[in-house]
């Protein structure tokens, strides 16, 4: 089912999807790809909306840096001084933070709207990415479908195919509060994450050096503990590149009995508890899992390729479960 959300300065509309099955109802927006709700019952039965979002269209305009849902692109994460060397070229990007290209531009793809189509219990999202959009080369065709399996998990698959040689991360930058949106924080949720490596970063948060073991540190979540707060980082995925989904992360609220699994094809999840997120939420609101390549590889040869080559296709699916004990 799809109603009209709102309408842009230009007058361009926004459409919501709703999406319901197992228990599960999930709302989409065509502004961003975002994931406005996702509302699941919690171990007695009583549904809540799990995933900060605003009623109207007027909040996300309004608030667009948090990219709260969002469908993040070209570029998911950070590219280190706003530029790249590919085929011996050199690619200048819009910088917008400080320095550094942050998650595909000043106007990526969670700021664009993107055409809908239904499909079985789901939709399927896509636009053509220009070449030059934001400095990245190549004229990107790229899609996003996303459905409800019969258990009620919200599965994100992602395609894309270019006409010249570019760079692709793409992610879900939801925020995950499993007490319910609004209920006070998730100070008392519990991860497990399976990475025994992080990428350490610098000042401006731009990996510095290899991967890290985090036996021993604040970043070991191989076994169920408290997230905390004070985390934006990439966590190096034991299983790497996958063609299937793998179950990599456990999010857990031992309050309302909510847990949210993750399993992706991704070889790395950006750990980030929005220690600085603003009104209306405010700091540690949430708690973002983005299942993405890692940042900066464009300049990193060491790290898994983000190159996409014309002939190719992209893919990448990320599924997050839910479920209660």
């Amino acid at each position: 089912m799809d109603e009209l959300f709102g309408t842009l300065s230009d007058g361009t509309p926004v459409h919501r999807w709703t999406l319901e099955r197992a228990g599960v109802r999930v709302r989409v927006l065509s502004y961003g790809g975002i994931v406005q709700s996702a509302e699941v019952p919690d171990r007695e039965g009583r549904r809540a909306d799990v995933v900060l979002g605003f009623a109207g269209l007027d909040g996300y305009l309004a608030h667009p840096e948090p990219y709260f849902g969002a469908l993040v692109g070209r570029y998911a994460n950070r590219i280190g001084g706003g530029r790249f060397e590919l085929d011996g070229r050199t690619y200048a990007l819009a910088r917008n933070e400080g320095p550094n290209s942050l998650h595909g531009g000043e106007r990526g793809f969670d700021k664009r709207v993107w055409d809908v189509t239904p499909v079985e219990h789901g939709v399927r999202l896509s636009r053509v990415s220009p070449h030059g959009e934001e400095g990245f080369p190549g004229t990107l065709e790229v899609s996003a479908t996303y459905t409800l399996d019969a258990s009620g998990a919200l599965r994100l698959a992602y395609e894309a195919v270019t006409d010249a040689p570019t760079v692709l991360n793409l992610t879900n930058h939801s925020y995950f509060d499993l007490g319910g949106a609004g209920s006070g924080g998730t100070g008392g949720h519990e991860l497990r994450l399976a990475a025994s490596r992080m990428t350490p970063v610098d000042a401006d948060l731009i990996p510095a050096g290899a991967p890290a073991d985090v036996t021993g540190t604040r970043f070991d979540f191989r076994e169920p503990r408290k997230v905390g707060s004070g985390y934006d980082h990439n966590f190096a995925l034991d299983k790497g590149v996958t063609e299937a989904p793998v179950e990599v992360a456990e999010l857990y609220d031992p309050a309302s009995g909510r847990v949210l699994t993750v399993a992706t094809t991704e070889p790395g999840l950006q750990l980030y508890t929005a220690d600085h997120l603003g009104e209306p939420f405010g700091p540690g609101a949430g708690i973002a899992l983005e299942t993405q390549h890692f940042p900066d590889s464009p300049n990193r040869p060491d790290f898994p390729s983000t190159v996409l080559r014309p002939g190719e296709v992209f893919r990448s699916e990320t599924v997050y479960g839910f479920g209660v004990r």
